[in-house]
Order: C-alpha cells, then structure tokens, then sequence
C-alpha cells in the first residue's frame, strides 16, 4: 500500500469546488484546506507507485481549476528502517 500527500494550489475561487471533487475521487480518502502556498492537501491511498502518477496527473491535475500539484510519498517504518541502518555496521 502507498501512501501520498498530494499539496493542491487552485486557481481564483476554486478552492471549495476542487475539494469537493478530489473527494470523490476513489483513491482519496481525506482532503483537507489549507493556508500558505497551498490551498488542499490530499491524502491518497494507491496498491502501487504507478497508480499514483495516474491519480495525479490524470484525476487531480485534469480537474479545472488545479493550477499546480507537489507530491510527497509517505514511507512505512519498517522501510524508513531498513534504509536509515544501511551503512551502519
């Protein structure tokens, strides 16, 4: 399972109209409003990382009104682990 913020700035006064929509999406499970440089983060759950480039470039980013997205992917512990004891010996 893959786990990925998706950080949303709309365009004009689209913000309430966009949110409503990324959530309707399937592979959303929450949206949230923001304040700052961003307008919505989505939180999207995926079986894999190809799945996610489909979410974003052709769900969230095809809905009028995205002016831009930014993608953080979220590890679970035991990768985040794994890859901090490499080196270590």
């Amino acid at each position: 399972m893959i786990t990925a913020f998706v950080l949303i700035r709309a365009r004009g006064n689209r913000v309430q109209a966009l949110g409503e929509a990324i959530a309707e999406l399937p592979q959303v499970g929450e949206v949230y409003s923001v304040t700052g440089p961003y307008d919505l983060v989505a939180l999207v759950r995926l079986k894999d990382v190809e799945e996610l480039d489909d979410v974003v470039t052709q769900g969230i980013l095809s809905l009028e009104g995205v002016e831009r997205t930014e993608t953080l992917r979220a590890y679970p512990r035991r990768l985040l682990d794994q890859g901090f004891a490499l080196g270590q010996g």
